[in-house]
């Protein structure tokens, strides 16, 4: 398979300003610093609205086509038709700026999405570019379980690699499962290709009992550096994805994988009770993908209210998480607009209870 780096640039958490528009110039920024320090892999997607005409700005026409690789996705969601197939893929090879890609992936294969996607043929719609040199490698991203996760493997080895969100909080989840398939790919063979290796941001800043745990025992790491380095490690990883959203984050990132090293016994022991520790906590695990956003008829901003409501759970009660809360809630609707069409549900990826939560949520915040 095509060389590439360890470490990954997802694009779907980009920088925005404060009328929420994508902040081109720090993406360039970012851009810069990523492939200075000898990381290539950039991760986009059809669904991720303005990151491929991002990209091209900020990369393709900026370094030389043969320096980086580029991946993108195809969402069943947005196929209405057979003729949808073709359209979407060539609109992303437009917005991207390139005429192939180097990774293609179909976007979130699971039990409510394969259907369409067995329906309109998509599987060997990529076999098909990939014969005509406009993909190079074609795989899937995956959000369910590896009874089916077999399936899919055992039905169609012609694909190549699989992404799978992976991270240390999510390693034992009965829901996400992150192991049990993370087992299931290595077994047929397929290199895996890491999503949410920080679940959203989760395991950069930890709740207050979860850091004096890594305070008192492993003061040397840093959040961030820990979950990376616990994937890094495991066999069959092709690429860790982060979405890194500043300069920042992509600084300690790329000096965390330029030299990533094994967890020690002791980081092991360390992570396991930071695990428990968080899990003990009643939040939701929510990675503020934002699927759930775009069809909601009452423009509810669900990531930003479950962000309060986490907030308040691990860090305990606040004014500034209701201010934080009213904020969102402005901006679109709070909670307790909520008419339970279950559109949310149908999209999220981590197969939450949106309509019930959100119920919980507006008992904290709707008085």
């Amino acid at each position: 398979m095509l060389s590439h780096s360890k470490l990954g640039f997802g694009l779907m958490r980009l920088p925005k300003d404060e009328n929420g528009v994508i902040d081109q110039t720090q993406v360039q920024t970012m851009v810069d610093l990523f492939m200075h320090n000898g990381f290539t892999y950039f991760d986009t997607a059809y669904a991720y609205a303005g990151s491929e005409n991002a990209i091209r700005e900020a990369l393709v026409k900026r370094y030389p086509r043969d320096t980086f690789t580029l991946a993108d996705k195809l969402p069943a969601w947005k196929l209405k038709g057979p003729e949808d197939v073709e359209r979407v893929f060539q609109e992303s090879m437009e917005a991207a700026g390139v005429d192939y890609f180097d990774f293609y992936l179909l976007h979130s294969v699971e039990e409510k999405h394969l259907p369409t996607y067995e329906k309109y043929n998509t599987f060997d719609f990529l076999k098909e570019m990939k014969a005509k040199g406009k993909i190079r490698h074609i795989g899937f991203s995956y959000h369910d379980g590896p009874e089916l996760l077999e399936q899919i493997l055992t039905r169609h080895p012609e694909l190549e690699f699989v992404q799978l969100q992976l991270n240390y909080l999510d390693w034992e989840n009965e829901v996400i499962q992150a192991k049990r398939n993370y087992e299931a790919a290595r077994r047929f063979g397929k290199p895996v290709v890491v999503m949410e290796p920080i679940k959203g941001g989760t395991l950069a800043v930890l709740p207050p009992e979860a850091e004096a745990i890594r305070k008192q025992t492993i003061p040397h790491t840093t959040p961030s550096s820990l979950a990376l380095r616990f994937l890094a490690e495991k066999e069959g990883v092709m690429t860790i994805l982060s979405g890194m959203s500043n300069g920042e984050q992509m600084k300690e990132n790329t000096a965390t994988m330029r030299n990533a090293s094994p967890l020690t016994e002791t980081e092991s022991k360390a992570v396991a009770a930071i695990t428990r520790s968080i899990l003990s906590a009643d939040t939701i695990p929510c990675t503020k993908c934002r699927y759930c956003v775009a069809g909601c008829p009452m423009h509810i901003a669900i990531p930003d209210l479950f962000t309060a409501y986490n907030s308040q759970r691990l860090y305990g009660e606040h004014a500034r998480y209701q201010t934080y809360y009213n904020k969102f809630s402005s901006l679109g609707n709070p909670a307790s607009a909520c008419v339970a069409c279950g559109q949310c549900e149908g999209v999220c990826p981590q197969h939450l209870s949106i309509v019930s939560l959100l119920k919980t949520v507006s008992e904290a915040f709707d008085h």
